[in-house]
């Protein structure tokens, strides 16, 4: 069991974070039918596009900045209850202005959130702004224009969620650019539905530091080598790539492989109800599945409080937390 061991996480999605309890009850504030994606309290869906149909229409709960406040202190609350000391969410004003939710409201919420949970549990958070791939690139230089004329203090990253299959990663450079001269640490999803190229990509082109899932990587040694000499952290999400059937199960998944490598891993959940698993069974996979120690898992939570997107002092404090309770 991995109970004891202090966690952090850099990859989640805050709608993908919604327990259908919580969209069930959000639902029926707002008159709305779930029964088609909620089945016996869990998410239903078959595969990758109707998993992106089964999140969009939860995610339509979220209609008031209080929803999102309530989301993510909700998340964090997990969080908190699964030891984790630190947490990144991956916001999509994308999927709030849908709701008429503006940027700033959306942020606002979601930081209350994650103030309140630290209040009550003492857990670190921030908040990463997320363009939608599939929506397209001139879509993402809006959110990252609203992200650079809006700061916020817990608005620390920049990043790019959603089908990886649609456009091309040079399409996203502009929205990439205005984010970073910003001041924002770069993360994008690549290696997941397409091959290393994508990640070679959203490194050479994009400029991220962290990659979104990542494990095509796998596929190129040349690539590999290139991961663990730059330093580029894979944020690994084991339970989503083998419930998406990236892998048809961890026996064959790669995480072992690129922490033998020497390539810095971190473990994440992703959207974890709809993938029936949280941050702490993440552990727990990487220790029945994977083999790794008590101090490998550490390795990994010290290894995402290096790469976190936070101010060197918070850092420092983290890592002085992880140490003493480790």
């Amino acid at each position: 069991m991995t109970a004891h061991i202090p966690k952090a996480e850099l990859h989640c999605h805050i709608e993908g974070a919604a327990e259908p309890e919580l969209v069930l009850r959000l639902a029926r504030k707002y008159s709305l039918d779930m029964s088609g994606i909620i089945k016996d309290g869990r998410y239903v869906w078959s595969d990758f596009t109707s998993f992106l149909n089964c999140y969009d229409q939860a995610s339509g709960v979220f209609r008031e900045p209080e929803d999102y406040r309530l989301l993510a202190y909700d998340y964090y609350s997990r969080l908190a209850d699964q030891n984790a000391i630190y947490g990144e969410v991956f916001a999509s004003p994308d999927h709030a202005g849908l709701m008429g939710i503006s940027y700033t409201e959306l942020i606002g919420a979601i930081a209350d959130g994650i103030e309140d949970a630290k209040a009550d549990h003492g857990i670190e958070g921030r908040i990463l702004v997320t363009c939608v791939r599939h929506l397209g690139p001139e879509s993402a230089e809006q959110v990252a224009e609203q992200l650079a004329a809006n700061p916020h203090p817990l608005v620390t990253g920049f990043g790019m969620a959603g089908d990886e299959r649609a456009f091309e990663v040079a399409d996203f450079a502009n929205a990439f650019a205005i984010a970073s001269d910003a001041g924002m640490g770069l993360t994008a999803h690549a290696g997941e539905l397409r091959g290393p190229q994508s990640v070679r990509d959203v490194i050479d082109i994009l400029g991220a530091t962290r990659i979104g899932h990542g494990v095509r990587s796998v596929e190129d040694p040349l690539l590999l080598e290139r991961l663990r000499e730059e330093g580029i952290v894979l944020e690994v999400c084991a339970g989503s790539n083998v419930a998406l059937n990236i892998y048809p199960g961890f026996d064959s998944h790669p995480l072992a492989e690129f922490l033998d490598a020497g390539i810095a891993c971190t473990l994440n959940s992703d959207d974890p109800p709809y993938f029936y698993t949280s941050l702490a069974r993440e552990y727990e996979i990487a220790q029945k599945h994977f083999g790794l120690h008590d101090h490998d898992l550490i390795a990994c939570t010290r290894t995402a409080l290096d790469a976190a997107f936070v101010d060197e002092k918070t850092r420092s404090r983290l890592l002085k937390q992880l140490a003493d309770t480790a």
